[in-house]
């Protein structure tokens, strides 16, 4: 069975990915689950500097999800370099380094810092963050900003290069065919979508910051419409993430066309999820004939009739 997954000429074993924010750094679950199996591991965001991120309370359990306004709380590129690449070092599995930043050079800072580094075969470009230096307005709700970011990225890297969409826009496609037409070598999709939760005895917003981002089963249906349309609007990869927890939800994302999967807000209830749903990849091609994962890849059987999506593109 071929599960293999290539991009810029770096093949990853499977094509299930743990989600930045959800599984560390990495090197804090090595003990619960043989991260090897993976076939890759995005890093929680990294920015220049550590980050202490938003006041509690900043998570919130909803129904079928999560709302969480963390901040992108982080230690910053180099104690990452310092404390945590050596662990990672001795990986198999191949690492992608989620980057945020509030400007441009802020994004180009953090990837030139990790670039000597053989162990990280690429970078994952977090574009809903607030653009400092534009009145705080979201990189990843302007076209324009997301593919001047791909644009400096490109002319400083060799390395894979993925942007990850905010699904908080009116055609997410706009977006990927930006980062296509720069040289981006894949997108993931969805972010996490804009939600709120209110405690109604303190009258009170659930989270600090009123609103958060939401994950989780939740927002599955959302997600993989999501996907559907990038599929159908460009041709570089789309890496599908939002609700997966089982092996079915992950083969639903493959047969609308993503190439591979991201494992999210499930590494929460259990570490192992990844590796479980590859393995359930595995078995489901193989009881349906198939010898390379790949055959499933976009085979979904569409009815005829021209869906809204169609409309769009």
């Amino acid at each position: 069975m071929n599960e293999s997954f290539t991009l810029r000429g770096v093949t990853f074993q499977n094509r299930v990915f743990t989600a930045s924010g959800t599984f560390g750094y990495g090197d804090e679950t090595t003990g619960l689950v043989n991260v090897n199996k993976l076939g890759g591991i995005i890093t929680k965001s990294l920015s220049l500097k550590p980050r202490d991120g938003n006041p509690a309370p900043r998570i919130a359990e909803t129904a079928s999800g999560m709302l969480n306004s963390i901040g992108l709380a982080n230690i910053g590129v180099q104690h990452f370099i310092d404390e945590k690449l050596p662990t990672l070092r001795s990986l198999s599995t191949k690492v992608i380094a989620n980057i945020a930043a509030s400007s441009i050079d802020e994004y180009c800072a953090v990837a030139e810092a990790l670039e000597p580094f053989a162990e990280i075969a690429g970078y994952e470009i977090n574009v809903s963050c607030p653009n400092v230096k534009e009145g705080g307005l979201n990189f990843g709700t302007d076209p324009n900003q997301v593919a001047r970011i791909a644009r400096e990225l490109r002319r400083r890297t060799e390395k894979i290069l993925i942007v990850k969409l905010t699904p908080n826009v009116t055609h997410i496609s706009e977006f990927a065919r930006a980062c296509e037409a720069e040289g981006m070598d894949a997108v993931s999709a969805v972010n996490t979508l804009i939600g709120m939760a209110v405690n109604i005895h303190t009258r009170k917003p659930k989270l600090s910051s009123t609103t958060g981002g939401l994950s989780g089963p939740a927002i599955k249906p959302v997600a993989l419409a999501k996907v559907y349309e990038l599929t159908r609007a460009v041709k570089i990869p789309v890496i599908g993430i939002g609700g997966i927890a089982t092996w079915e939800d992950a083969v639903e994302f493959l047969l609308v066309g993503a190439s591979a999967v991201q494992v999210g807000t499930a590494n929460f209830i259990s570490p192992a999820t990844g590796v479980t749903i590859a393995e359930g990849i595995r078995a489901y091609c193989a009881s349906h004939g198939f010898a390379d994962v790949d055959a499933i890849v976009g085979a979904l059987i569409a009815e005829k009739n021209r869906s809204v999506i169609d409309s769009w593109l």
